[in-house]
């Protein structure tokens, strides 16, 4: 009878066992691929996509054998973003906190923005206007007015003198200077040096020297306000050269990261494509389906998946923290981003080569060098003239009055009439050589930089040439690596149906799925290519705030 009742139990035991293989085999057949590549097969056969529709879908939507469950979870975006790198055994590596408002994705703009806000870099760049600000100060600091004041006392000799003085000196703007002041002297003075003696009260004196040639219209004091002034007018430029090197940086920056975490989502799907696939190949071995070769050869692409993906992850980790010398926080601390705030690649962008010269022009008249040159061939023509003012002949006309006031200090020299005195002052250099050699080297600058300003305008005119180039070949490769990653993706899937029918094997899915991983990974670096290209086109237009809408869609 126990013999009956354990031969009744192996008997049920063994009806659950095939029923649950049937069932498992049930499942195994219509969940053998994943629903949106099932979806994707049935209307591939039931419609052909043409390219140019299938080139108006964004990159992400075209990243290939990716599972429903695997889209529902990078379409999820954590309540507060952190760093969190994540191996290609899904476990956490690294975890530092980022700006919450930064949640969901970063965008360009907001990169710009931290760059003017918080980029070390800019602020010092933007010190180059006080720079210029002090060095015009000091260079007005030629006309200060001059306190003078001094003591000369002889108290011991044959000849006992003391004398005092005090006075100012005012430089006139249009060249000569104003003087003034109050002197006393006394004692007994030597026969010929009777002028230095004053009444009691001693003497108050002023007057005015003028030039009459040389340094009448330019002096060094004028030539001096006036470069500090063309060097005040030079800081815009040289500053906004900076910002448009900067924002560019930054722009490279980001797309690198942009391009760099949508190859390590990438690579995550695939590795996790594979992992499913493993836990079938396993059963329909175990049931002897299947050859345990074909186990290990997915365990293998498995492997190898996952090296993949720590480089991918790596690549990643490099540019969030380039990114991050660009994109601070309020403070000015650098944010280190997870791909939980990763954007989708945007539109491409739309550009013709019939807005070439206008772009040429464009660029020309708002690079900030050229504005830079122009104003150091201004500030050179001011050296100019002031060598030119060296070769001439100094002529100077001075005119002062004088007044003692007290009772005369001796009895043969009463100074209490007021004294008025008339002069002339004339020099000239012979040779003039130091005019002369002046005005060569300044003439010989002025040669170099127009030189270097008919150069940059060939180079912009170049850089805007190659601009265009990238943009328009970059656009039309995003569009072909899309056609390519398209027809890769429908290839991996008819190819995988079939292993999973028994009419393939898994060397061939294999293949099929490297080729789509491929086609995928090489249009996210021509789109990469198109929006890199994209900040250069902004640099060589020297914008410094670029925006997407700077060209159509």
């Amino acid at each position: 009878m126990i013999r009956a009742m354990v031969g009744r139990v192996y008997i049920l035991l063994l009806l659950l066992q095939i029923g649950c293989t049937a069932s498992q085999q049930a499942r195994i057949t219509s969940d053998s691929l994943p629903s949106s590549i099932n979806d994707a097969v049935v209307e591939l056969d039931d419609q052909a996509v043409s390219p140019a529709e299938a080139s108006e879908e964004p990159v992400h939507d075209k990243t290939v054998l990716a599972s429903e469950e695997t889209h529902t979870e990078t379409a999820e975006t954590p309540d507060s973003l952190l760093v969190s790198f994540q191996s290609a055994s899904d476990e956490s590596t690294a975890a530092l906190p980022v700006e919450p408002e930064l949640n969901p994705a970063v965008s360009l703009d907001a990169v710009i923005d931290s760059v003017h806000l918080s980029y070390p870099l800019v602020r010092a760049a933007y010190q180059e206007r006080q720079i210029a600000n002090g060095n015009q100060l000091s260079a007005w600091g030629a006309f200060d007015t001059k306190l003078k004041a001094a003591s000369e006392n002889g108290p011991l000799g044959y000849y006992e003198t003391y004398r005092n003085s005090a006075g100012f000196s005012t430089p006139i703007y249009g060249g000569g200077e104003f003087f003034g002041g109050y002197r006393n002297g006394g004692g007994d003075f030597q026969p010929w040096y009777k002028e230095r003696e004053t009444n009691d009260g001693g003497e108050f004196k002023g007057g005015v020297r003028v030039p009459l040639i040389r340094d009448r219209d330019i002096d060094a004091r004028r030539a001096e306000v006036w470069r500090s002034t063309y060097d005040q007018q030079i800081a815009d430029p040289v500053i906004r050269a900076s910002l448009v090197q900067f924002t560019r940086e930054a722009g490279l920056a980001y797309w690198k990261w942009v391009a760099a975490g949508h190859k390590y989502r990438l690579g995550r799907r695939w590795v996790e494509l594979a992992k499913d696939r493993n836990d079938r190949i396993q059963i329909r071995v175990d049931r002897g389906d299947l050859d345990p070769p074909e186990l290990i050869d997915n365990q293998r692409a498995i492997a190898k998946r996952e090296a993949k993906l720590a480089a991918a992850l790596l690549d990643f980790q490099q540019a969030s923290a380039k990114l991050s010398l660009f994109l601070r926080d309020a403070n000015g601390r650098p944010i280190v981003l997870s791909d939980a705030a990763l954007p989708e690649f945007p539109a491409l962008r739309d550009l013709t080569l019939a807005q070439l010269d206008a772009d040429i022009n464009r660029a020309q008249q708002s690079r900030p060098e050229l504005l830079t040159l122009e104003l150091q061939l201004q500030r050179l023509r001011v050296d100019y003239s002031e060598a030119c003012n060296l070769t001439l002949p100094g002529l100077d006309a001075q005119l002062s009055g004088s007044q003692d006031v007290g009772e005369p200090t001796s009895k043969t020299r009463d100074k209490s009439e007021f004294e008025l005195e008339a002069a002339l002052f004339f020099d000239v250099p012979l040779q003039r050589r130091k005019g002369r050699g002046k005005m060569a080297a300044v003439q010989a600058k002025m040669s170099q930089v127009a030189a270097k300003r008919q150069m940059v305008q060939d180079k912009v005119a170049a850089e805007m040439q190659s601009v265009y180039a990238g943009l328009i070949q970059s656009r039309d490769e995003v569009l072909k690596a899309r056609e390519a990653v398209r027809l890769a993706t429908r290839m991996a899937e008819i190819e995988l149906r079939k292993f999973e029918v028994g009419q393939s094997d898994l060397l061939k899915v294999a293949l099929r799925e490297q080729y789509a991983l491929e086609a995928a990974e090489e249009e996210i670096s021509a789109t990469y290519n198109h929006f890199s290209a994209f900040s250069d086109y902004a640099a060589v237009l020297a914008v410094d705030r670029p925006v997407l809408h700077l060209l159509p869609e």
